[in-house]
């Protein structure tokens, strides 16, 4: 029978195009891909072990300098296609976008990296490194930037692949290619004796590898042909253009408080010091970018889904950035804290000399749990058409990183620079909370938020008082048992802090964990 039109709409009619199914599988997906943080804790310390504390850190710096240059060179596109493409009109204008923010970020990328390359013998006096390799810096600096243009092009495909809802590619690159490649690399090139630059080459090798499979992974999601030859008329031009910048401030906020202090750290400190500063501080920022994955991985979710649901239904958002929130909460919070406290047994696998970190690592732990927690709020600014917001945003972090470098760094040094990025992206980030209650009312402080940020400080006060209870068990002992802690006490917070709708939109992986 046909719907009588004096009648409201039923709730399948108005019912959202994304749900919190979508939110928690897409997570999981995306959170997977992310692992490749872990993988680097395995990865990193056998770095170190082969080539040095010194060599590492200068890998560090170069590394560093080549993320900060990617992320003004992709104009921020990565984030400009979540928006652009799931409310694309028709077929030919998601590859009109695509190949547009390949052309305007890989070919300049291409050209910067000539330019350095061929600067590179007045470039590479500034860099701090051990006297062995100096007189070969120039050259390895020439050859490492062209990691420019392969990062690049790997940012813009997987975003691509992002905006058409497919988080779970992501996985074999990030983890097995870049990662798993670049550790199987560097043993062979250790093992022929190639010491000084053998880790720089393995990065090189690996990421050349993992961008060509890339290019597979467009040929997944569109149609390589119709990518060659699509119309790039001058509104979508202008549309995607005006979507990446909208959200580059953030992008270079957040890639300035990971990527620009061992850079300054290299640049200004001399001798190999400056890299074994850079590399103490690289050391701690890998290890707390743990929980950071629960960010990233809202953030790569939320950023497509919420620009689809904006357009069906902008109301409908809140649902999903609750869900997110409550979700980050209760994870985040044992994270860090299993983080913290195996945090002298984890640095020790990078070397004695690492053990001197630990008070840098545990400032940057607490401030990316400040960041994660409410971290769902940045990307719903990002993606619903507050374009100025994240500018603010940015501005207001980057000056309070400012104020509190300048207040503690000339006297606690590194740990004073890892209290001006904590402070920085927390503001950074809750600054998003408050414009979205400005803006649409959307606030993250309901009954089930604050029943969730409980079961989370539950489990942080849980696995504090085992290191308490255990405070004479040998170290890495200790560590392992608060480690398999973490897993019962996450199950619990995720069996009581979730109501019934977000534990039914777990799906199938709810229902095996008994929640």
């Amino acid at each position: 029978m046909a719907p009588d039109p004096d009648q409201p709409p039923s709730q399948a009619a108005i019912a959202p195009v994304v749900s919190r199914a979508d939110v928690a599988s897409g997570a999981a997906l995306s959170g997977l891909a992310r692992m490749g943080a872990i993988i680097e804790i395995v990865t990193q310390p056998a770095f170190v072990w082969m080539f040095g504390l010194a060599t590492y850190g200068t890998y560090v710096v170069l590394w560093a300098a080549v993320n900060l240059l990617s992320t003004l060179t992709t104009l921020s596109l990565a984030q400009g296609l979540q928006r652009s493409v799931p409310t694309a009109p028709d077929r030919e204008s998601e590859h009109g976008a695509v190949r547009y923010a390949l052309l305007v970020t890989v070919l300049p990328s291409a050209l910067v990296a000539l330019i350095i390359s061929l600067s590179a013998g007045w470039i590479a006096p500034a860099f701090a490194v051990d006297a062995a390799m100096r007189p070969q810096l120039p050259a390895m600096i020439a050859l490492f930037v062209w990691t420019l243009p392969l990062t690049v092009a790997l940012e813009i495909a997987t975003a691509a692949a992002r905006a058409k809802r497919a988080f779970g590619p992501e996985i074999r690159l990030r983890i097995f290619w870049e990662q798993i490649a670049r550790l199987i690399v560097a043993f062979a090139l250790y093992a022929l004796g190639i010491r000084l630059f053998g880790l720089f080459i393995a990065h090189i090798a690996s990421l050349a590898v993992t961008a060509w499979l890339s290019v597979r992974l467009l040929g997944r999601y569109y149609d390589l042909a119709l990518l060659w030859r699509a119309p790039m008329p001058k509104n979508l031009r202008r549309d995607t253009l005006k979507s990446g910048l909208a959200t580059m401030p953030p992008n270079l906020a957040r890639r300035a408080f990971n990527d620009l202090p061992p850079v300054l750290l290299g640049l200004a400190l001399s001798g190999s010091g400056g890299a074994v500063a850079a590399g103490l501080f690289g050391i701690a920022r890998k290890i707390a970018s743990v929980p950071l994955i629960v960010r990233q991985t809202f953030l790569y979710v939320l950023a497509p889904l919420s620009a689809a649901q904006r357009a069906a239904d902008k109301a409908q958002i809140a649902p999903l950035y609750r869900f997110a929130n409550r979700l980050a909460a209760i994870i985040v919070l044992p994270l860090t804290g299993v983080m913290i406290a195996g945090g002298d047994a984890i640095l020790l696998l990078f070397s004695p000399e690492a053990a001197a970190a630990l008070p840098v690592l545990i400032v940057l732990l607490v401030g990316r749990a400040g960041e994660t927690i409410l971290g769902a709020a940045t990307p719903i600014v990002e993606m619903t058409g507050h374009r100025l917001l994240p500018l603010a945003n940015s501005l207001a972090g980057l000056a309070a990183a400012g104020l509190v470098g300048w207040l503690t760094v000339a006297d606690w040094g590194a740990v004073g620079m890892a209290l001006a990025v904590s402070a920085g992206v927390i503001v950074s980030s809750w600054a998003a909370v408050g414009e979205l209650w400005v803006s649409d009312r959307l606030g993250p402080f309901d009954r089930h938020f604050i029943r969730a940020l409980f079961c989370g400080l539950g489990g942080f006060a849980g696995l504090w008082l085992a290191g308490l209870a255990l405070a004479a068990v040998p170290m890495v002992a200790r560590a392992a048992i608060q480690f398999a802690l973490f897993f019962p006490l996450v199950w619990l917070g995720l069996k009581l802090g979730l109501d019934s709708n977000d534990k039914a939109a777990l799906g199938k992986a709810g229902r095996k964990l008994w929640l």
